[in-house]
């Protein structure tokens, strides 16, 4: 299915939703923890989403019954995946490698006087040549009249010296480096095309040390290449400014960070989504922790800012944590939405919280830091039907990974020119 074709038919059917529930929005987005703006974008096919989840929970707002939920997220794969392969950069082409038929992958043997092309081998003296079955012919040792000076045919008489050629039934050289080249190019392409780090639920078993492992009752998925307000964001990235290229759209921030090596810069936006397996059977979760792994000095690497600074109606309510501190903590913060005609609070979430398999929750976590080089991950306490566990929330199996930026060199890019300019205003705003 085409791309357009793909994306659109996902839209059409987010749109079916929206329409159906009757509600603005900024109404659905205070709900889902996004701001109307990008639910607009989701709608109208300009962004697909990174996962499935907050399009399962619009569903669910929206009264979506079991069979248009699947038929949703079969429409939210193929959209995903004209995504991905739009946003994965396409592997070089290979020169095309060329056998003679009947070949045998051997090449043949010059005619007696002949030039010796360079790069090609004299024939095997020891096998007979159907071209001259003439006993009488010339002595092989003997230079033709075409063999190029300080070059001699093969002397019958002596030994086989080791040569760089290949055997009968033995593959040519060429034939096996363009075959490993391939192999390789092909790893490659598959790895820079799906660079977005997304870890997805449910783990196995609960991960914390001295505790029984134990199935969870409950699924969990994380996006861990957010922007603020899906416009704003700031990454490190080891390159000349000529070498980076163009900001993406921030549903493809996943490939353009892997392909540039890049780490979130000041602060990382990670959102857990939980939801219970079961429709009768609840799940409490107690409490969020941080485990910060290393710390070393900030990188020393240029800043690229994705925009110029934005903002929304809608502050998502969030767990601030500051890595900055010898042991941080994830505090909870209240939301603001400011889409009326008066500003009003979103309650932060406070533990112990109850989910289920029809209300899952998104805990948004904002990490940040001015000095240091943090690599950390989550542990996220839970209890259901006389069991209890902490399953480890990391990025992919790996740490999460921010890095201060103040003092660092920054740019944004200048969409008219076409390049990235200098901002020297980082430093103060971070």
């Amino acid at each position: 299915m085409p791309k357009d074709a793909a994306v659109e038919e996902f839209a059409g059917l987010v749109r079916a939703l929206k329409a159906r529930d009757g509600r603005s929005y900024e109404a659905l987005g205070r709900r889902l923890s996004v701001s109307a703006s990008t639910l607009h974008r989701y709608c109208s096919g300009a962004t697909v989403p990174e996962e499935f989840a907050v399009v399962d929970r619009l569903a669910l707002l929206c009264g979506a019954d079991e069979e248009e939920r699947r038929a949703l997220e079969a429409a939210w794969t193929e959209a995903d995946r004209a995504r991905r392969r739009a946003a994965s950069p396409a592997p070089p082409a290979m020169p095309a490698v060329s056998v003679a038929p009947e070949s045998n992958l051997e090449p043949s043997a010059p005619e007696p006087g002949a030039g010796i092309a360079p790069g090609t081998f004299a024939a095997d003296p020891s096998a007979p040549d159907p071209s001259a079955p003439d006993p009488t012919a010339p002595d092989p040792s003997a230079p033709g009249p075409g063999i190029a000076p300080g070059t001699s045919a093969a002397d019958p008489s002596a030994p086989e010296a080791p040569r760089a050629r290949p055997r009968r039934g033995a593959p040519a050289p060429l034939l096996v480096a363009a075959a490993v080249a391939l192999v390789v190019i092909a790893l490659a392409a598959t790895l820079l095309g799906h660079p977005t780090r997304t870890a997805r639920g449910p783990a196995p078993a609960s991960t914390a040390p001295g505790r029984t492992a134990v199935p969870l009752p409950f699924t969990w998925s994380i996006g861990s290449q957010l922007w603020e307000g899906g416009c704003g964001h700031t990454y490190l990235v080891d390159r000349d400014p000529r070498a980076v290229a163009p900001p993406p759209v921030a549903a493809d921030s996943g490939a353009w960070a892997g392909t540039h090596g890049a780490v979130h810069g000041g602060e990382a936006l990670v959102r857990i989504t939980v939801q219970g397996q079961s429709p009768s059977e609840a799940v409490v979760l107690h409490a969020l922790h941080v485990r910060v792994v290393d710390r070393a000095a900030a990188l020393p690497w240029n800043a690229y800012r994705m925009d110029n600074g934005c903002g929304g109606a809608v502050t998502p309510r969030h767990f601030a944590v500051d890595l900055d501190r010898p042991r941080p903590l994830a505090r909870p913060v209240d939301g603001l939405d400011a889409s009326g005609a008066e500003v009003r609070k979103i309650p932060a979430v406070s533990f112990p919280y109850k989910v289920t398999s029809s209300e899952p929750e998104q805990l948004l976590v904002s990490a940040r830091t001015a000095g240091c080089d943090c690599r950390w991950y989550l542990e996220l306490e839970w209890s259901a039907g006389g069991r209890t566990g902490t399953v480890r929330i990391t990025d992919g199996g790996k740490p999460f990974r921010t890095s201060g930026t103040r003092g660092r060199q920054a740019y944004v890019h200048d969409a008219a020119e076409g390049r990235w300019i200098r901002d020297s205003d980082l430093g103060l705003r971070s």
